[in-house]
């Protein structure tokens, strides 16, 4: 049987070491990545490597931090196992961390993984009483500080799943949107272009925020919010001169979903050529809007309460691939948000009556009347020593106290609007 040796490791050894790193990463995606293996390493922190003759068969590493190592790699080909190779690794790797003043060492490894018997075997002892919790961060470090100026955000996951209800306008955002953004190769092959402007109109309320925040939390792109109100005391030269201000500090995000609520205040109707700072600031909205669409990973979200007074040119095709009504809550979204605020309450009230008196609630409105119903029963039971739940009668009553935030009027102004201005 050919002999084995352990000695320091050299860089030459690197594409060896990293083929044996990937031969033994069967038991799961390891911890350390191997360009953070080699990094430490090459940092003179403790590395060994296991050579039969000129071949490198196994690898181990540690990170030293104060009387704390851990072992960012343990790795040994499968062929050359159970033969005490991986034990000798630990051993010489443990000497230099003890000549280190290093008294603790510990590892992250998937039970079965290369080594798990061999750290077993050498006195390790398994902790599990802990759970490893992990975030990968996607942004570049640089994009952090950008993403600070301009108020941004990388929104967490499960935003697109908690929007409760709104089935038609998820299922339509999710076909039109985000489908062909997230497989672009297969929608490429089939000729699809990906979308790179949308506007979402619609009654107050009605969830268009929510819904922008969802779509940059499913992609995984950071949230940047342009408001309008804000653009013109940005900049001396007025609300154009701060649009493009903006935009140019964009061009250093790689991925980005900007939401600009409330479009209407720069992109209304220009009525004549003389229609003072707002007929500048539109055209210089259609000017960059052709420029942003240039960059790939990149979508452009405008929310309006009145599609119909914005300016037409900026509403044509070719700036914007759809224009997406969100409407007030259908009864089954209705039911999910009643679902989602009633907390402990939900099996001791009437979910059907609460979802037909709700009829022209937005989910805020839903929210105020669940939390009024709430407080009903929480001071009752403070007051009174009463200890029951909220029930049917202190929701209907908190409804009934409700001003709802939609009327029959807008609703009928929102159809309108799907019939003249939708394009899916």
């Amino acid at each position: 049987m050919p002999s084995w040796r352990v000695r320091d490791f050299h860089d030459d050894d690197l594409d060896q070491a990293i083929r044996v790193w990937d031969q033994s990463r069967e038991g799961g995606e390891p911890v350390f990545s191997a360009a953070e293996v080699i990094s430490i390493a090459r940092a003179g922190h403790p590395a060994m490597v296991a050579v039969v003759g000129q071949d490198v068969v196994g690898m181990a590493a540690a990170k030293v931090e104060g009387e704390r190592a851990w072992l960012a790699l343990f790795a040994l080909d499968p062929r050359w196992r159970n033969r005490g190779i991986g034990s000798a690794l630990l051993r010489e790797v443990e000497k230099r961390l003890r000549g280190q003043g290093v008294h603790r060492i510990a590892s992250l490894v998937p039970e079965g993984a290369a080594g798990f018997n061999a750290m077993v075997n050498s006195g390790y002892r398994p902790r599990t009483d802990l759970t490893y919790f992990e975030k990968v961060e996607e942004l570049d470090p640089a994009d952090f500080g950008v993403l600070e100026d301009l108020g941004g955000q990388l929104l967490p996951p499960g935003r697109w799943e908690a929007l409760a209800g709104m089935t038609r306008e998820k299922d339509v955002i999710e076909r039109r949107v985000v489908l062909p953004i997230s497989h672009a190769e297969q929608a490429e092959r089939h000729g699809v272009l990906p979308p790179k402007a949308i506007v979402l109109f619609g009654p107050p309320g009605t969830g268009k925020t929510s819904f922008a925040k969802a779509i940059a939390s499913r992609l995984n792109w950071p949230f940047v919010e342009l408001f309008p109100s804000r653009l013109a005391g940005a900049s001396p030269d007025g609300l154009a001169a701060s649009l493009r201000s903006v935009f140019a500090e964009l061009e250093d995000l790689d991925d980005l979903v900007l939401f600009i609520d409330e479009v209407e205040e720069i992109a209304g109707t220009r009525s004549t050529p003389a229609a003072g700072p707002a007929h500048g600031v539109t055209n210089e909205l259609l000017k960059l809007i052709p420029g942003f669409r240039e960059h790939d990973h990149r979508l452009l979200v405008c929310a309006t309460n009145s599609v119909s007074s914005l300016d037409s040119a900026f509403l044509r095709p070719g700036r914007f691939d759809y224009i997406i009504p969100v409407g007030p809550p259908d009864p089954p979204a209705r039911r999910a948000i009643w679902s989602r605020y009633l907390g402990p309450a939900r099996d001791n009230v009437d979910l059907d009556a609460l979802v037909d008196r709700t009829d022209l609630f937005t989910p805020a409105d839903i929210e105020f009347a669940a939390r009024q119903g709430a407080q009903t029963a929480f001071e009752r039971d403070v007051l009174h020593d009463d200890g029951a739940l909220a029930t049917t009668k202190d929701y209907l009553r908190a409804i009934a106290d409700t001003r709802p935030t939609l009327s029959a009027e807008a609703i009928a102004e929102f159809e309108r609007d799907i019939e003249n201005h939708t394009r899916l």
